[in-house]
């Protein structure tokens, strides 16, 4: 062990999510796209990403249309269900730590809330979005997950109990 003080001590995490002044709202600027990207840095998206409305409606969604690195990309925009918010989370910088502190910068992790959302636009590249798309049913998960953890009350209890002798 060498001595190494923190070798043994757990890993403190936190995340701050309490809303600033300064907190950015990206509603209408999340995209989830059909690609993986590798880079991580600055760059001027809008400027070259610029997604337009078709004027079309499938499954009940205004189909929009944006080109990224000449590929076309068909896509719409959805609100997060009621009750949910997105939050784009970053490194919380602690500072400057004293040496005789139990705790490294490398085994804490403390986040911060750096911008929110109310909506994402997801794209595909050879079809129309359309209810049936894997991203969308993801969100169902959320009722089966509210459902899975709501009590069970007497009365729940007592309806399933008469459905079942009725079906006797």
């Amino acid at each position: 062990m060498d001595g190494d003080k923190s070798s043994g001590a757990g890993t403190v995490r936190s995340i701050n999510l309490s809303s600033r002044e300064s907190t950015v709202d990206l509603t209408g600027q999340i995209h989830q796209l059909p690609c993986c990207i590798k880079y991580d840095g600055p760059c001027s998206v809008s400027h070259y990403f610029k997604p337009k409305s078709t004027g079309i409606e499938v499954d009940g969604l205004e189909v929009e249309e944006a080109y990224f690195r000449g590929r076309n990309l068909q896509g719409t925009t959805i609100p997060l269900p009621e009750g949910y918010s997105g939050f784009v989370l970053g490194k919380k910088s602690l500072g400057k730590r004293k040496a005789s502190d139990d705790m490294s910068e490398e085994n804490s992790s403390s986040w911060e809330m750096n911008a929110k959302f109310r909506s994402v636009t997801f794209w595909n590249h050879d079809s129309l979005p359309s209810q049936d798309d894997a991203f969308l049913r993801s969100f169902h998960w959320l009722t089966v997950a509210k459902a899975l953890h709501q009590p069970v009350t007497a009365e729940d209890l007592e309806s399933v109990s008469i459905t079942q002798e009725l079906k006797k």
